[in-house]
C-alpha cells in the first residue's frame, strides 16, 4: 500500500513530552499516530470524549437562577422516574 507523508505542527514542549511517552510505550512517534488514525477510521469515533464548556447562552442564565430559586426554596431536582410520572399525569389529563 502506498504511503504519504503528513506533517503536524505541535508545541515543541508537548512534542518532547509525546516522544518520550511514545519512547516509554517501545512506539515511535510515527506508530502511535498510526494507531490513533487507524483507531478512528475503524471506530469511525475519536477514541476519547472531546468536550467543551456550555456556550454561554441566556437561556442557561435562567436555568441556573430557577435552579438556584428552588434549591433556596427546598426543592430538590427530579428524579427520572419522578419527570417520567409527571409527563405521564399531564398526558393521562389531555385524554
Amino acid at each position: 500500500m502506498a504511503t504519504v507523508a503528513t506533517t503536524i505542527r505541535l508545541d515543541s514542549e508537548l512534542k518532547k513530552r509525546f516522544d518520550a511517552l511514545c519512547d516509554e510505550f517501545g512506539l515511535t512517534v510515527n506508530t502511535a499516530i498510526n494507531l490513533f488514525v487507524k483507531s478512528v477510521v475503524r471506530t469511525r469515533s475519536i477514541p476519547f470524549r472531546v468536550s467543551a464548556e456550555p456556550i454561554d447562552f441566556e437561556g442557561f442564565k435562567v436555568l441556573d437562577e430557577l435552579r438556584a430559586q428552588a434549591a433556596a426554596a427546598g426543592v430538590s431536582d427530579m428524579t427520572l422516574d419522578e419527570i417520567n410520572a409527571e409527563i405521564a399525569a399531564a398526558r393521562a389529563e389531555r385524554k
